[in-house]
């Protein structure tokens, strides 16, 4: 069995050589020049290849599910990369926001459940992270799952100082995987997020079920 097979790499970042980075932009994002060299697979070392890598931090984002209504907590709100391909820039996502250097991923998980939704939760649970483009983006994201009561939802949320506008609304869990099974729903930490559920949705449910049982 090959090591693909088995889950497993070739290669670890022991396998590369930075030879140079230069500082580029250094605003919102920041963006730095590589220079570097990596094993290949047929042996040896690649030429020195360039490449441009942003980092903009890491996000946590949160899947709000009511279990007892079976509903989950969606947003809209406005994102200007959306403007070059999509017919509306307002998209449907999930909770979401960036790390802090200072703060744990869990809290940053309760700050923006509370800032961009008006919930806390009673249980969090931690899904996965993924690298969302990583042939130039630093970027992780770490999904949870969050057991809200989603009446407690607010109608709007967001901080004015970071120009957030959100309008917040439950909708009922099969809906929710109708719209993304059309298509309706194609911001990628959010489908991620829902096929999650879709897929530990009887688990996650009992294990929460159990955890109540045990107070």
């Amino acid at each position: 069995m090959s090591k693909l097979t088995e889950g497993k790499v070739e290669f670890s970042a022991g396998d590369v050589r930075i030879l140079d980075k230069k500082p580029l932009h250094q605003g919102f994002f920041k963006t730095t020049l590589y220079r570097l060299q990596h094993r290949l697979f047929k042996g040896g070392w690649s030429e020195e290849i360039e490449r441009e890598v942003m980092d903009r931090g890491h996000a946590v984002v949160v899947l709000p599910y009511d279990p007892v209504r079976d509903e989950i907590v969606m947003l809209e709100q406005f994102r200007v990369g959306a403007l070059a391909t999509s017919e509306s820039p307002w998209l449907i996502e999930l909770v979401a926001g960036m790390t802090e250097s200072d703060e744990s991923i869990e809290n940053v998980a309760h700050r923006e459940l509370d800032e961009e939704a008006g919930l806390t939760c009673d249980r969090l649970t931690y899904a996965m992270s993924y690298l969302s483009s990583p042939g130039g983006l630093t970027e992780r994201i770490y999904i949870y799952m969050a057991r809200v009561d989603a009446t407690q939802a607010s109608l709007y949320g967001g901080l004015d100082s970071e120009h957030e506008d959100i309008r917040i609304q439950p909708v009922a869990r099969e809906q929710v995987m109708q719209m993304l099974e059309c298509g309706v729903l194609d911001n990628a930490a959010t489908v991620i997020a829902l096929q999650w559920l879709a897929l530990h949705h009887e688990v996650l449910c009992d294990e929460w079920n159990q955890q109540v049982d045990e107070k």
